[in-house]
Order: structure tokens, then C-alpha cells, then sequence
């Protein structure tokens, strides 16, 4: 037996000692995890044991929920800074003005940092190819998570956002699944 035949024997081992009935949920906490995402989790389900689109559908079900909270909270959270914007605001100078001992007033200024590579990638699918795009390619450069906090935070309506990480998830998901499939079968029949 080969090492990596070893390897998914004894992976598969382990996991058989997981109720069937709960792995496909442990898949689909594997899939809401970033950097693993839907395809990462539909490769650890496949190679534990589970039928292929078992695990695929458990995998871009837990992604999808993940994203799906994560358009949430930050929708929440932009309605309400967009929200304190407008409002006004009680001290003279206006937001984010301090006054110093003299009286004089000054504008507080973020610090900023430099963009990472896969952040400056993804704005410039972004900016190419729209939200379709940049939802669809995304996952090249970032996790899906990340690319739906970008979206909103940005203004893309949630709905818009939700459709194509939706697509994107499902295409990337069958993606991971397919090859994951392919190799275990390649590694079993070699063998």
C-alpha cells in the first residue's frame, strides 16, 4: 500500500468512527471555514468516505450559510455607519473633528495600510468584471467570506451579492468535488 493510500485509509478509519449521520454536518462547518471554503470541504468529505455529492451539497451548504451571515452582519453594520454619516453630529468640525487646548480643531485620519496582493487582485476583477466577476474569481485570490465583506461593505446590494457568491459557491464546490473524485478514484484504481 503507497503512502497516500495509507494516508486516506487511515483518515477514512477515523472518520468511521463519526456517526454517519453527523458527518456531512462536519463537512459543512469544514465548508463556513475560510481559506477551506466549499471545495476544501467537499475534498475532506470525499476523502473520508463520503458519497461525492453528499459531500459537495454539505459543503456548499455550510459556505453559503457562512457567507449568508457574513452579508448579514456587515449590511448591519454598514446601514448603521452609513446611517451615523448623515446624522448630525454635536461637536463643531464635524465627524471625527477633536478640538486641541487652543481651540483649534483637527481632523482625525485612519491609519492606513498597504493593500494585500489578494486584496489588490480581487479589486481589479472587481473593477473588469463587475460583481459577477469578481465573485466568480474571487476565490482565487480570497476566501468567499472575505469577497462577500468587500462587496457590501462597498455599497452591492446583498441581494446581488448572495446571487452570485450562490453561483460562485456552486461552481467552485462541483469544481473541488469533481477532482477530489477523480484523484481518489485515480489513486484506487493505480493501485
Amino acid at each position: 500500500m503507497s503512502p497516500i493510500e495509507q494516508l486516506i485509509s487511515n483518515f477514512q478509519e477515523l472518520v468511521a468512527q463519526v456517526p454517519g449521520i453527523v458527518q456531512p454536518f462536519i463537512v459543512m462547518l469544514a465548508g463556513a471555514i475560510p481559506f477551506v471554503d466549499g471545495e476544501g470541504a467537499a475534498i475532506i468529505g470525499i476523502a473520508g468516505g463520503l458519497h461525492p455529492i453528499v459531500a459537495g451539497v454539505a459543503a456548499a451548504a455550510g459556505n453559503f450559510l457562512c457567507v449568508l451571515l457574513v452579508v448579514a452582519v456587515t449590511s448591519r453594520a454598514r446601514t448603521t455607519i452609513v446611517d451615523r454619516r448623515r446624522s448630525p453630529v454635536g461637536v463643531s468640525g464635524g465627524a471625527g473633528a477633536r478640538s486641541s487646548a487652543l481651540g483649534e480643531t483637527y481632523q482625525e485620519t485612519a491609519a492606513t495600510k498597504p493593500e494585500s496582493k489578494g486584496r489588490r487582485r480581487f479589486n481589479r476583477w472587481l473593477v473588469r468584471f463587475g460583481v459577477p466577476g469578481a465573485s466568480i474569481l474571487g476565490p482565487l485570490a480570497i476566501p468567499t467570506q472575505i469577497t462577500s465583506a468587500i462587496l457590501v461593505g462597498g455599497g452591492t446590494p446583498r441581494r446581488w451579492v448572495l446571487l452570485w457568491q450562490a453561483i460562485s459557491i456552486v461552481i467552485w464546490t462541483t469544481i473541488g468535488t469533481v477532482v477530489a473524485w477523480a484523484a481518489l478514484t485515480f489513486v484506487i484504481e493505480v493501485s
